[in-house]
């Protein structure tokens, strides 16, 4: 089978591998449809992962499935979560099931970008997920990222009438937008440096779009909220910067959210002074689980996140280096989604 195999961000080949064998209890699925994610493109952290086989938001059909595998069959649409946790451990049991010590372990094989990969047994009980069809291979790529921002903005304590800003519109950041009247945000401002990306945020749910090149960005959010500051701020952009302005535009006892990661060596400087007098709160978010994945393709079945329109581009996995180009130098794109075969 092919597959691409990531060297470098400038340096992704489309290899010829073996189809991976499968066990009693696993599947084998045919990649139809699967996205770039912005941890892709952080190059310090793939990287150290070279080479490897990336894509973790894929969907496909069932080509194989082992003679014990019960619940699935040959040509069932699915959505595969490349992680899943244990439910049994000190952090299942806590609910924080992204640290649980399994769920970076199972992972797919070799990954989404490739025309087959593997589903071990724990990813395939707990979190693989029957694709409607009224829904396309495309939209289901979104259930993962979906997912992502669902289990953020669940960790914000949000109180129906706030205001959250959303620093960084990128996929990410607009997902957050769209998301956010669902959980009774009252006014959302997003801020970023491309035109074309706080045009989409706009278009898709923003009431305040802040170009960051041309206006301040935290006096544009105090503006907004009669000098007061945003009650929650997530940060989508890898950027120190924006960080920095998040706790800024922050108003006294305000959230902001850790959503994006930025390179190991860049550091926040922030006083427990601060924090202490203004009672800022904290929050990281890490990736998703099997609770949030079956809401997002909820959220996308019924219609009320309409994640056609996130999906500016496709290309074929044969031309997934130019895709990811794209992704990392063009900026007026948002969700970049790798097809399988030829087309």
């Amino acid at each position: 089978m092919k597959a691409a195999v990531y060297y470098s961000q400038k340096d992704i080949r489309i290899e010829e591998m073996p189809t991976p064998k499968i066990g009693d209890e696993e599947v084998l699925v045919e990649m139809k449809a699967c996205g770039i994610c912005g941890s892709d493109l952080m190059e310090w952290y793939q990287s150290r992962k070279a080479p490897v086989v990336l894509g973790h938001e894929p969907a496909g059909v069932i080509a194989e499935a082992g003679k014990k595998v019960k619940e699935f069959q040959v040509g069932d649409r699915v959505f595969v979560h490349h992680h899943v946790a244990c439910l049994k451990c000190h952090y299942c049991i806590h609910g924080d099931y992204t640290l649980c010590e399994q769920f970076t372990k199972t992972n797919i094989e070799p990954g989404g970008f490739a025309e087959y990969f593997r589903v071990p047994e724990p990813n395939l009980r707990l979190d693989t997920l029957r694709i409607p069809e009224k829904l396309s291979f495309e939209e289901a790529t979104l259930i993962e990222p979906i997912g992502c921002c669902l289990r953020a903005l669940s960790k914000c304590n949000i109180q129906t009438g706030d205001t959250m800003a959303v620093v960084g519109a990128g996929p990410a950041g607009v997902i957050h937008v769209m998301l956010s009247k669902l959980f009774g945000v009252s006014k959302v401002i997003a801020a970023d440096f491309v035109e074309y990306r706080l045009n989409m945020a706009k278009k898709l749910g923003a009431d305040i779009a802040v170009n960051a090149g041309e206006e301040n960005v935290v006096e544009a959010v105090r503006s907004a909220t009669d000098g007061r500051g945003a009650d929650i701020a997530v940060v989508t952009a890898p950027n120190i910067k924006a960080y920095s302005d998040a706790v800024k535009l922050l108003r006294r006892g305000g959230t902001l959210c850790v959503f994006a990661s930025t390179r190991p060596d860049e550091l926040l400087k922030v006083s427990p002074k601060t924090l202490f007098f203004s009672e800022i709160k904290i929050v990281s978010s890490y990736s998703t689980s099997h609770i949030e994945t079956r809401k997002a393709l909820e959220l996308i079945e019924s219609g009320r996140i309409k994640v056609g329109e996130l999906i500016t581009h496709r290309f074929p996995l044969r031309r997934i280096g130019e895709a990811f180009k794209m992704a990392a130098e063009n900026k007026e794109c948002l969700k970049i989604v790798i097809l399988g075969g030829e087309k």
